[in-house]
């Protein structure tokens, strides 16, 4: 009798192994949605620097609000020098009233929030005013609550400001005690859409007759399945001679076995370019922008560019201007102990010309109003007695 372990053990098979996806070559293919981080680094970078119409609109705004002409007053009388407007028409050394402006508005919209440091004397008057950059300012606050400094880093150095001496402007926000919301978050969605849209138009260019789809091995006989070798020759030649915008409209040749299955939709199927007009509009809308004066076709909302462009002073640039413009007279105020009171001269917004027009002609009609009610409607002081 022959033991089992004697008997000479069957010769083994060797396993032959084959990929599961052999048969299919895949291109093209849809992930989970990435959005660009809310922080104002990353909001910055992508929604302003990364795309043109929120940079344009942010430009806008900014350039327009720090255009305006600035009126110092106060109960008795407007001012044609006083050292507050000394003050705003050279800021510092490096920067003008426009520039210094133009930095706090965009840095508000950007940021919700907008920081102007004064340089003091000895005896506490203010000689000079610097914009800080909102993403290196932290807010100290207070056992009250209120903030009591404010701490600027940059690398790693840090340094803390008196609360006397930042005079920090900030937008509503609802859920916030020391910070803003800027418009710029509001649209962080929108811009998303808007990017990804330009960054597929770069890739069609660049691939504008790869096949999105997939290639189906059958086999002459409508089985089998393909090598490596010929796995690795058919995905060479497909990114040699189709892929590409110099292999636009190339026709694909495909040999016996292989079947093309289009895979995807086309950017006809999904209105691709009014996906993007959307966003735009969206972006436009977050800012207070009309579409219209960005170029963004397909918005009728004004009869003409003139109303637009009247719309958009009224509506944000002006409420922009005052807000900005009456922080900043309360802090130059308390810091030089005289009252004052910063606004925008709108008699010489070209824009409200018309309005303006009217409404002084409304007000010198006006019988029933006495001289220092017109005057008051009009937005001017009292005039002193005697004069």
């Amino acid at each position: 009798m022959i033991l089992d372990f004697l008997k000479p053990s069957p010769r083994a098979v060797p396993e032959t192994k084959a990929s599961a996806g052999a048969k299919l070559a895949v291109w093209g293919s849809s992930g989970r949605v990435a959005w660009t981080p809310r922080d104002t680094v990353s909001l910055t970078r992508t929604g302003f620097q990364g795309n043109p119409v929120a940079y344009r609109a942010v430009k806008l705004i900014a350039e327009a609000a720090a255009a305006l002409p600035v009126l110092a007053q106060d109960a008795a009388r407007r001012y044609d020098s006083h050292p507050v407007l000394g003050l705003m028409s050279r800021p510092n050394q490096a920067q003008g009233r426009a520039d210094l402006l133009e930095a706090a508005y965009a840095h508000l919209l950007l940021s919700g929030n907008a920081y102007l440091e004064a340089v003091l004397t000895e005896t506490g008057a203010p000689v000079e005013l610097h914009a800080l950059r909102p993403d290196r300012m932290a807010v100290v606050p207070g056992a009250d609550g209120w903030p009591a400094g404010y701490d600027y880093a940059v690398a790693a150095k840090k340094h803390r400001y008196a609360a006397e001496v930042i005079c920090h402007i900030r937008a509503f926000h609802p859920q916030d005690d020391h910070y803003g919301l800027a418009p710029l978050q509001a649209a962080a969605t929108a811009i998303d859409v808007h990017n990804a849209a330009a960054r597929w138009s770069k890739a069609l260019l660049d691939n504008a007759a790869r096949p999105s789809g997939a290639i189906v091995y059958r086999g002459v006989d409508g089985q089998g399945t393909m090598s490596q070798d010929q796995f690795d020759r058919l995905q060479g030649e497909l990114e040699t001679h189709h892929q590409g915008a110099r292999n636009a409209g190339r026709p694909m040749l495909l040999e016996g076995g292989l079947d093309w299955k289009p895979m995807g939709f086309s950017p006809s199927d999904m209105e691709f370019q009014k996906t993007k007009e959307a966003a735009a509009r969206d972006i436009a809308l977050a800012f207070g922008v009309p579409p219209m004066l960005l170029g963004i076709p397909g918005d009728a909302t004004y009869a003409n560019y003139a109303e637009a462009n009247r719309a958009f002073y009224r509506l944000t640039v002006l409420p922009m201007a005052h807000k900005v413009l009456a922080t900043l007279s309360d802090f130059l105020s308390g810091l030089t102990g005289d009252p004052v009171r910063l606004s925008p001269d709108l008699d010489q917004v070209p824009a409200l010309a018309m309005e303006r027009e009217a409404q002084w002609r409304r007000v010198a009609e006006a019988d029933f109003l006495t001289e220092t009610e017109k005057r008051r409607l009009l937005g001017l002081p009292d005039r002193p007695e005697g004069a």
